[in-house]
């Protein structure tokens, strides 16, 4: 399983996890497309903002490796601002590549990339 060095372990005074420590002897947990509503909690919120950020820092429009990046937290975005870059995929893959789809990015998390547009 690939650590991403640097990626933010947590949203910072939360519990909201980005990142897991060692990799699941039996296979990394499974993403799965979760529907975001609008009246989600707003921490829920603050930490998909966050995490859409750290992603965008960390790899831009490239595809990345799944490795150490928490299932629950990527499944929030699996799906619609976070695709699979590799056909066939496999969600239970540490290896599984990804990439954000931008268009869908920049409309969900304007926030993230509003210094990019200026």
């Amino acid at each position: 399983m690939l650590k991403h060095r640097g990626f933010p372990g947590r949203l910072p005074g939360t519990d909201h996890q980005f990142t897991i420590r060692r990799a699941n002897p039996s296979g990394a947990t499974r993403l799965t497309a979760r529907k975001r509503h609008a009246d989600r909690r707003p921490d829920d919120r603050r930490a998909d903002t966050a995490f859409m950020a750290a992603l965008w820092a960390h790899f831009g429009d490239a595809p990345f490796e799944r490795g150490n990046l928490d299932a629950g937290r990527l499944s929030w975005l699996f799906g619609a601002e976070v695709v699979p870059a590799e056909d066939p995929f496999d969600p239970e893959s540490y290896d599984a590549l990804l990439r954000i789809d931008v268009t869908r990015a920049r409309a969900a998390f304007p926030q993230v990339f509003a210094e990019d547009d200026s």
